[in-house]
């Protein structure tokens, strides 16, 4: 299932002319980062390893003055962003949940890593403001992390939540995620969340039949869920 994808038009890597614009976008944000976020994240941190030092550069230099708004004079990193799409290539790149866990797919051998680390950075700067600065701050991480995008980054950007739709869920709409985490329903009261969560943690205990590793992960997911809707 694709939870966010993000398509970058590109000219062909041997183009006299370099340029770039920006398809079709899916990219929650809701809270952010968000999926979104996290796609962008990848995407950078992806491709930051293979542009050359002197981008890498440039591209801080772009991140910064995108996330402050500011009017940006083309071309930069040595590349036009427009609007135009024609005559370009096309590659999309997708966050998506496979069996429990989310993965990137990556599709960046059509185009040269600078043009699919602009196109991301680009497309956050056309996100609503007032999520601007959580977005950029996941792309700061990313242009310099140098690893393999991984759980561990993927973690890493998502607050220290592990790499799952239902992290992700959890991350997205917490309230939802503890009410079915606690399966309960709106409108709960005080009493109910506390009954319901005794039950549930006597339930997940060991003495009951539960594994050890898995009775704490999930004695410590109802405690959260607690917390949360109290």
């Amino acid at each position: 299932m694709i939870v966010a994808e993000l398509e970058i038009f590109h000219s062909r890597p041997i183009a006299p002319t370099r340029r770039i614009a920006l398809g079709q976008r899916n990219l929650p944000i809701d809270p952010a980062p968000g999926a979104g976020g996290l796609l962008l994240a990848g995407i950078v941190g992806e491709m930051a390893p293979e542009v050359q030092p002197d981008l890498r550069e440039h591209l801080y230099l772009l991140l910064e003055d995108v996330a402050a708004g500011k009017r940006i004079p083309q071309p930069r990193v040595r590349h036009r962003f427009q609007t135009d799409t024609v005559g370009l290539l096309r590659s999309s790149h997708r966050l998506v949940a496979e069996e429990g866990g989310l993965a990137f797919e990556f599709e960046g051998d059509r185009g040269l890593p600078v043009q699919h680390a602009l196109g991301a950075l680009y497309a956050a700067g056309q996100l609503p403001p007032e999520v601007r600065d959580a977005i950029f701050e996941t792309l700061r991480v990313a242009l310099v992390w140098g690893q393999p995008i991984d759980d561990r980054f993927i973690s890493t950007i998502m607050g220290g939540r592990a790499n799952s739709l239902a992290d992700l869920r959890a991350w997205n709409d917490p309230v939802a995620w503890a009410l079915e985490t606690l399966g309960l329903e709106p409108g709960y009261s005080r009493r109910t969340v506390l009954k319901r969560y005794r039950t549930l943690l006597r339930d997940a205990h060991p003495d009951h039949g539960a594994e050890e590793h898995e009775a704490a992960a999930r004695i410590a997911e109802l405690g959260q869920a607690r917390d949360l809707l109290l």
